[in-house]
């Protein structure tokens, strides 16, 4: 530990140690912040794979169990398989890290964080990003940071650079900022309708808090930073090059600019196969590699996009710059499930299904680093191979499903309604059908519609949209000609510079994330493209509200009705009973379901779509904790048999109350064992008949209640009859009814 360095950043008690672990690695940091401490490590491979032609960085973040001093569940007692937390963790370190690398730099590079402490006060991600940024910086391996991280907070109407976790449960804002000394990365995160002008203001401080960060970074490189190696960096040779460019170069904008992606794919094959041709026909069979046919096309295609914004003012379907796709809008496709809706916008489709449940659904949250311990509202993604006309793996969700999910769930979740309104689960899933870029904007639209189409009292629709960017300088894409476009396909996305996703109602923000394939992106087009999705959003929301202006008053058939009820708190154990015995009871003896309130209210929840089991969990949970929670000698009761012995029946006809129907009472004849009549489990009609004054047992009868239902019956009946028979007049002309007599 002789090498040990450490590094604080100023003002904000975060501190950056290296040199004491992990020698073997080209470079590792332990970031630290109260005591909470997160070890990174960044690795790179010394050679390539043959034939490649992709860039593998990976980043993992693991959280261990003995960071909060807890045993893992399950029976293996070791971690599993990577949280949700853990995969979103990685991908916001991967999407800033990955722009910086040296193009053409194909070496495998691994980052791994590991949380080595957590005291349940700070979190663990802003951490993890700037352990990516300090270990990438002091090792040999070539990256153009350093990068800083913050999470910014409004809280009471201020700012506040990474609040603690206990700050952000009063947050109106959860931005994770991430920038280099000049310029925005990546941002991510949710907000209660933020105007953008307040927006705009959140970046800026965002802006001004990573400096410090930066700085620390560059100190510690300063005093333990690798020499940067030489790495060999993957490129066309010149000859090949020039061949493709010289057959290609000029077919390739005609063979993409009006076509379905299908037919896109079939045209470049044919001009891809002659170029290749070409150079081996010159160069010599064999020349050509794959690798050499796929940069110089990439290059090609990344030209062509570029040159039909900037040159000619329109984009490769034909639309302007801020034109938006064809939107078609469409609810209740799905007849049995609680909400579903159908959006399109383009050729990108998405069917999404909103499910309605009690609020013992809601998803248990085991974050090691604090925080919300469950949440009711899970939204799901998935994007099969067949969205984009391929065969391929089909089963688990990928990191990028999972993160495309969240970011649609944190954008829906500010415009939901409070539980004590509208106390239910709720799961919405968006099943994708195709896709031709934004997929995760689609299903924030298909979400609220879906939403909407479930009676969800949402408190304002959202829609998203992504903006994309072309510039003709990417290094510093305000030096020279740049356009922001709305609304970006799928290779707009590919071969442009940004896709920043935004979110929102007509009053503000919801949700929001950028990716960047440059180096970093200026305040300046950061504003205009806030705004420029401000507009479109507000475009796709008129469109969306035409297929349902708000949401629908009742629920469907077949979703849960729900019923609250207040009881007395301290009648909660009893509603509860031994090991949940009586809750448990009431739940299969009512087919309702019945939920408590963890906040110790005495608020009860019960679920069913069906009337008649609704008001019998509501009696039975009315009679045990409300006033009357005792048997009454003279009243009947539905009562179930809790046992049978040779002398008769035990009837329960209250949660915990029973009392005993002697075989004598059990009818009106002779009966010879207590099982002819009734056995265990057995629904019976009893009436109290006494309570002995000493001992308080209670004693009932089914016969007497079988006759005094009858002879009510009957009295009825006899009751109805002489209705519908007219009352006959007395001597002077009067019925007994006392009206004047009518004339004829």
């Amino acid at each position: 530990m002789n090498n040990k360095q450490t590094v604080e950043v100023a003002n904000m008690g975060l501190q950056f140690t290296t040199g004491d672990m992990a020698k073997f690695a080209n470079g590792s940091v332990t970031v630290t912040l109260g005591e909470t401490k997160v070890f990174v490590s960044a690795t790179a491979a010394t050679t390539m794979r043959p034939g490649q032609d992709f860039f593998p960085l990976t980043v993992d973040y693991r959280e261990k169990y003995s960071a909060a001093g807890r045993f893992p569940g399950g029976f293996f007692k070791r971690e599993g398989r990577p949280s949700e937390k853990e995969i979103l963790t990685s991908r916001l370190c991967d999407r800033p890290c990955r722009p910086l690398f040296p193009q053409g730099f194909l070496n495998e590079v691994q980052l791994i964080g590991l949380l080595l402490s957590a005291d349940q006060i700070h979190e663990s991600d802003i951490l993890m990003l700037n352990g990516c940024s300090a270990a990438l910086a002091i090792s040999d391996i070539p990256w153009n940071g350093p990068i800083g991280a913050v999470r910014v907070a409004e809280i009471d109407g201020e700012f506040v650079a990474n609040p603690n976790i206990e700050q952000m449960f009063s947050s109106t804002l959860d931005l994770i900022y991430v920038g280099t000394k000049t310029d925005m990365l990546m941002i991510e995160g949710s907000a209660d309708q933020i105007p953008e002008a307040r927006f705009i203001e959140a970046l800026e401080f965002g802006q001004a808090a990573i400096q410090p960060i930066i700085a620390a970074i560059e100190e510690l490189q300063a005093k333990a930073g690798k020499a940067k190696k030489e790495f060999d960096l993957v490129k066309a040779s010149d000859e090949a090059r020039a061949i493709i460019e010289r057959v290609a170069g000029d077919r390739v904008g005609p063979a993409i600019f009006g076509f379905d992606r299908p037919v896109r794919n079939a045209n470049l094959k044919v001009i891809k196969d002659e170029a290749k041709a070409a150079v081996d026909a010159e160069l010599g069979e064999g020349t050509c590699t794959d690798v050499d046919l796929s940069i110089v096309f990439e290059d090609l295609q990344e030209r062509a996009y570029r040159e039909t914004v900037l040159k000619n003012g329109s984009r490769a379907d034909g639309r302007k710059s801020e034109d938006l796709r064809q939107i078609d809008c469409e609810v209740g496709v799905l007849p049995r499930v609680h909400g579903s809706a159908l959006f399109q916008r383009g050729d990108t489709q998405g069917l999404v299904i909103t499910t309605l449940g009690p609020t013992k659904e809601a998803q248990s949250m085991d974050g090691l680093t604090g925080g919300a311990t469950s949440k009711s509202f899970i939204l799901h993604y998935n994007m099969p191979p067949f969205t984009v006309g391929e065969a391929g793996r089909f089963g688990g969700q990928s990191r990028r499903e999972i993160g495309h999910g969240a970011l649609a769930e944190r954008s829906l979740v500010p415009v939901l309604p409070a539980e004590d309104v509208f106390p239910y689960s709720i799961r919405v899933v968006s099943e994708l059908m195709a896709s031709n870029g934004s997929t995760s904007m689609a299903s924030i639209c298909g979400g609220c519609l879906s939403l909407m189409d479930a009676g969800v009292p949402i408190i304002a629709p959202v829609a998203g949209i992504s903006c994309g960017l072309i510039s003709e300088n990417p290094d510093a894409p305000t030096s020279g000609k740049w356009e922001t476009i709305t609304d970006i396909l799928g290779e707009e996305d590919h071969f442009g510079d940004m896709d920043f996703k935004l979110a929102g109602t007509t009053e503000g923000i919801t949700g929001f994330q950028l990716d960047l394939k440059i180096k970093g992106l200026p305040h300046e087009i950061a504003k205009k493209a806030v705004y420029q999705c401000r507009d479109a959003r507000i475009a796709i929301l008129k469109k969306m509200l035409e297929s349902i202006p708000a949401p629908r008053k009742d629920l469907s058939t077949y979703a849960p009705r729900i019923q609250t009820i207040q009881i007395n708190p301290e009648k909660i154990g009893l509603l509860i009973g031994p090991g949940g015995k009586t809750i448990r009871r009431i739940v299969e003896t009512t087919g309702a379901q019945v939920d408590i309130s963890d906040d110790d209210s005495g608020k009860v929840f019960i679920y069913s779509n069906n009337a008649d089991s609704m008001n019998r969990a509501v009696q039975e949970i009315d009679a045990l904790c409300g006033g009357g929670s005792q048997i009454e000698e003279g009243k009947i009761y539905e009562g179930r048999v809790t046992g049978t012995k040779e002398f008769g029946a035990f009837v329960e006809c209250l949660p915990g109350k029973e009392g005993l129907c002697h075989i004598s009472e059990l009818a009106d004849f002779r009966v010879r064992r207590t099982e002819d009549v009734c056995k265990v489990g057995d629904s019976i009609t009893v009436k109290c008949i006494g309570i002995d004054e000493r001992s308080q047992k209670v004693r009932l009868s089914r016969k007497a209640a079988m006759a005094e239902l009858e002879a009510q019956k009957q009295s009825q009946s006899q009751g109805g009859d002489a209705e519908e028979t007219p009352a006959a007049p007395d001597a002077e002309g009067n019925d007994d009814t006392g009206e004047e007599p009518k004339s004829e």
